[in-house]
C-alpha cells in the first residue's frame, strides 16, 4: 500500500460526522441547560474566592474578577468538549461536538468555539441565528472553530 493511500485513510471522516445536524432550538435548550451548571459553578467560584480572602467582589465592575469567572467558565465548557465531546446540557439533549474529521476538538479549536461563541450571542445573537441559513446548520462558532454539533 502506498504512503498517500496510507494518509488518504487517516485523514477520511468518521461516517457519524455526516450525521443529523443540530438545530437551533435544541442548542438553545443546550444553552438552557448548561446555565444552570455553569451558574452553579460560578456562585461556588465566586465562594472559594471570598474563603480564600479575596473579599467581596462584583463581576463586571472587577476586571479581574470578571476574568476569573470567564475563566472558570471557559474550563468547565473546553474540557467537557475536548474530554467527553459533551457538557451535561449537550448529554441531556442528545449533542455531541466533533471537528473535522468526527474527533472531539482539540484544546485550540475548543477555545476558538468558546471565544467565537461568545462573538456569536454579543452580535445580538446574530451568529447562532446564521445556523438557520447555512445548509449545514452551522453558527459561526461552528464554522470559524472548524466543529459542529450532530445528534446522537
Amino acid at each position: 500500500m502506498s504512503v498517500s493511500r496510507q494518509v488518504e485513510k487517516t485523514v477520511q471522516p468518521k461516517k457519524e460526522f455526516y450525521g443529523d445536524p443540530c438545530g437551533l432550538v435544541r442548542r438553545l435548550a443546550v444553552i438552557i441547560y448548561d446555565s444552570a451548571i455553569v451558574l452553579a459553578l460560578l456562585m461556588l467560584a465566586a465562594l472559594l474566592a471570598m474563603l480564600l480572602g479575596v473579599g467581596q467582589k462584583t463581576a463586571l465592575k472587577d476586571p479581574g474578577f470578571t476574568l476569573y469567572l470567564l475563566l472558570v467558565w471557559y474550563l468547565y465548557l473546553t474540557w467537557c468538549w475536548h474530554k467527553g465531546g459533551m457538557t451535561v446540557g449537550m448529554r441531556a439533549w442528545r449533542v455531541r461536538i466533533e471537528d473535522d474529521l468526527g474527533q472531539k476538538p482539540g484544546w485550540g479549536k475548543a477555545t476558538i468555539r468558546f471565544l467565537v461563541s461568545l462573538l456569536s450571542a454579543a452580535a445580538l445573537g446574530i451568529g447562532f441565528l446564521w445556523s438557520l441559513g447555512d445548509s449545514r446548520k452551522r453558527t459561526w462558532h461552528d464554522i470559524l472553530s472548524g466543529t459542529r454539533l450532530v445528534r446522537s
